[in-house]
């Protein structure tokens, strides 16, 4: 009898579990322990397996052994499960805006079972959905092209009409207690002013450095206190004179006092330096300095005089540097403080022919060109406009002209217009914005709603027609209609740009996906039903004998009515033809 045990068949089972200990021992080095589980696991697994005598897996045994609790939990089990899955999935989409799944679905499950590899397409396809914002889009034709051309990154641009900071941003914050300005905005601040104002040639002049530190300086008290003693180490440093008017006069009328004087310095500093400098690129990089330092100290007396109501200096001061400024100072936009000027001087032809200029197809757009162009073309229909005569008669080919205006504009900033009704409150914009996102469309709403008040019937038309611009844009992120798709990384941006206290507008909506919806329903209720079950298990009983006559009725009754039409033996007379 002992022989014949020897002689018995190992089960399949524990030859498997002995192999897999001698692997995990050998090729591991893992020797079981108190701190080990593996070993362990596997020698009760086959423990069991001989306890039952071989019949683990045998059906009949398994099911036999289970109680309604067991289903009950298995239930409640996966519900959980269900509902991590979908929280994860929820927090996914917050984030990222779209769903994980169906990133997973679309870019890894979809190649690999049709058998082809587009892991090297999907960079392409991603910069091209994420860019266009730097350039602001192209013109006609972008939509189709947004696709096959790549297009530049979301970029941050210099707000052509930001506000001074000890006059403006500073009254603000002691009225309210809250910061107007992030440290991102005020740290692309810093790096133009070092752009700007600092060249190689300033190694060993000590008002220089001091004010290369100051630029850099979070602290106001310290930035200004560092420019007050690099005056007093030169009175001819003009970098520091632009500090003191931007941070330490507390109103318009002071900060214009001492950016006058600065630009004495700057106009004497200019001539020195424009003659010598061919002599090396020292001395040109010097000049090139003193250069940018005049030009933008003009644009912001310019801006004194346009806060200060004279209107006809500051659209001179801006004309002249529209012609004599350098490439490096265009990231300023000035163009765009010209057209404000004279749309508060109501100079409509002048604004008209300054755009025939700078809305070309082969500049970068913005929205202060864009709205203005629609304002221009409001300005000649609005006053008569209404919608009720429009859909009876429809629409004059001027009002059509201004209706597509709009809604080119809204296709490049759709964020405009909700400023502009004051269907969202308006704040201090940034010194930096993000063309086509909610800091641009802020500055210019914060600037340019006067001017559409001032044409009746403007905002009119504007309430009629914005909207109907997504129409004709079913999905903004993909495909353009004049301009390229609109980028994504605008919001990620404006959230850096905006104040903490401002809620930052997002386009297009972010809607719950239905797979997220669905999950959720179907969690909810299945965990509800296996409670239910559970706790009242003859009552949910009755309940879904219940509900399914109930479901079952309208099957019964269209059978009824079948067979009180046909005729019970038709079938065999059928047969017999």
């Amino acid at each position: 009898q002992p022989k014949e045990k020897r002689n018995e068949k190992k089960p399949l089972l524990l030859v498997v579990s002995a192999v897999l200990c001698r692997v995990f021992r050998r090729v591991f080095r893992v020797r079981w322990g108190e701190n080990s589980c593996a070993g362990p696991s596997l020698t009760l697994f086959a423990s069991v397996y001989r306890v039952q005598g071989g019949r683990m897996w045998d059906s009949s045994v398994f099911l036999s052994t289970l109680t309604p609790k067991f289903y009950v939990a298995l239930t409640g089990t996966s519900s959980l499960i269900s509902g991590l899955i979908l929280i994860f999935e929820w927090w996914y989409f917050r984030k990222y805006g779209t769903s994980f799944i169906e990133q997973v679905s679309i870019n890894h499950i979809s190649p690999w079972i049709s058998g082809s590899d587009n892991g090297a397409d999907s960079p392409a396809t991603t910069t091209a959905a994420t860019g266009g914002g730097g350039g602001g889009g192209g013109g006609g034709g972008g939509g189709s092209s947004g696709t096959t051309q790549s297009m530049p990154e979301c970029k941050v641009w210099r707000n052509p009409l930001n506000l001074f900071r000890g006059a403006e941003y500073q009254r603000f914050y002691w009225a309210t207690q809250k910061e107007p300005l992030t440290f991102y905005d005020m740290n692309l601040s810093a790096q133009d002013h070092q752009t700007f104002f600092t060249c190689e040639g300033d190694a060993g002049k000590a008002e220089y450095e001091i004010m290369q530190t100051a630029w850099r300086e979070r602290n106001p008290v310290v930035r200004i206190k560092a420019a007050k003693s690099a005056l007093e180490l030169n009175p001819d440093c003009a970098p520091a004179y632009i500090l003191l008017a931007e941070e330490e006069a507390t109103t318009i009328v002071e900060a214009e006092k001492i950016l006058r004087t600065a630009l004495k310095v700057a106009e004497g500093n200019y001539k020195r330096s424009q003659t010598f400098q061919h002599q090396g690129a020292v001395a040109e990089g010097i000049h090139r300095r003193d250069t940018n330092v005049l030009i933008y100290i003009k644009r912001r007396l310019a801006m004194c005089a346009r806060k200060l109501g004279k209107l006809k200096e500051a659209v001179k001061m801006f004309r002249d540097l529209t012609k004599e400024i350098p490439p490096i100072m265009n990231v300023l936009n000035i163009h765009e403080n010209l057209l404000e000027a004279l749309l508060e001087m109501q100079a409509y032809a002048d604004c008209q022919a300054v755009l025939a200029k700078y809305d070309d197809i082969s500049l970068p757009k913005s929205a202060t060109i864009c709205y203005t162009a629609a304002l221009l073309k409001a300005r000649v229909v609005a006053e008569k406009f209404s919608p009720d005569v429009a859909s009876k008669r429809g629409l004059t080919p001027a009002e059509m002209s201004a209706v597509e205006a709009i809604h080119r504009a809204v296709e490049f900033n759709p964020h405009v217009p909700k400023y502009l009704l004051e269907m969202k409150q308006l704040i201090l914009p940034p010194e930096h914005i993000l063309k086509r996102g909610d800091s641009e469309a802020l500055a210019y709403a914060f600037f340019h709603l006067g001017h559409w008040k001032n044409v009746e019937g403007a905002l009119n038309l504007l309430h009629c027609t914005w909207e109907g611009t997504f129409r004709m844009l079913p999905y903004p992120l993909e495909r353009g209609h004049l301009f390229y798709p609109y980028p994504t990384c605008t919001e990620c941006a404006d959230r850096e740009l905006l104040p903490a206290f401002h809620e930052v507008s997002v386009y297009p909506k972010k809607e719950l996906p239905f797979f997220i919806l669905f999950t959720a329903g179907l969690c909810s209720i299945t965990a509800l039903l296996a409670l239910l079950t559970h706790q009242y298990p003859e009552s949910m009983g009755i309940f879904a004998s219940t509900t399914l006559s109930w479901f079952s009725l309208p099957f019964h009754f269209v059978k009824e009515r079948i067979e009180a039409i046909w005729p019970c033996n038709l079938l065999q007379q059928l047969s017999r033809i």
